[in-house]
């Protein structure tokens, strides 16, 4: 699929090539029930909107569908994902983002995804990651590229929700139990400015 034609300004002040915090000076973390926790680090990556420009640019984005009740529907974003262990190479931004925060987290990361919001109407619903959910702990990395979208959690089993609202450059850490324990969702939202939201994933324990 060609790269989409949307309509998004880069920031004056970003950097213009990639940053990243190595020692983490930012990072807070939540404690959450049942042994999940988050991690938040404010302007993490500098250089945003440049990576941002480039991954709009020159990722192969596809558009899924996905059955709803009787009806297959288009999924209400793009997407693309790339293997760290084997295939072809995601860019080499993703590369080094990934071996940083492998060695912060201690855990090989098999695999980085990228979801691309184009407006307000683009959404994920409610889930907890599939492979993370058969790990008794695992840990996603996902950095936020764009406008900031809303970002919600709540407890599996229903229960009030909590939420943030990253930022370009910012980084969230989901761990421990959160994706048995917890899900997350990007809700839809009036109107919006693109969003590129990076995810890191590990196939394996700890």
């Amino acid at each position: 699929m060609a790269a989409p034609d949307l309509a998004w300004q880069p920031s004056l002040l970003d950097a213009p090539a990639l940053e990243l915090d190595r020692g983490f000076g930012e990072l807070r973390r939540r404690e959450l029930a049942e042994g999940a926790w988050v991690d938040h680090a404010p302007g993490w990556c500098r250089g945003a909107d440049t990576l941002f420009a480039r991954l709009l640019e020159e990722t192969p984005w596809s558009g899924r569908e996905v059955r709803m009740y009787e009806r297959v529907v288009p999924e209400p974003r793009l997407t693309h994902r790339w293997r760290l262990d084997d295939g072809p190479a995601p860019p080499g931004e993703l590369r080094e983002m990934a071996g940083v925060l492998s060695e912060r987290y201690g855990v090989a990361f098999t695999q980085v995804g990228v979801n691309l919001y184009r407006d307000g109407a683009d959404s994920v619903a409610w889930h907890g990651d599939r492979v993370a959910r058969e790990l008794p702990e695992a840990v996603v990395a996902l950095v936020s590229l764009g406008a900031a979208r809303p970002f919600r959690l709540r407890p599996t089993g229903g229960g009030l929700s909590l939420g943030y609202l990253p930022g370009p450059g910012d980084l969230l850490v989901m761990g421990g139990s959160c994706q048995r324990t917890w899900q997350h969702a990007v809700p839809k939202t009036r109107a919006a400015p693109p969003r590129i939201s990076i995810q890191f994933r590990h196939a394996y324990p700890r």
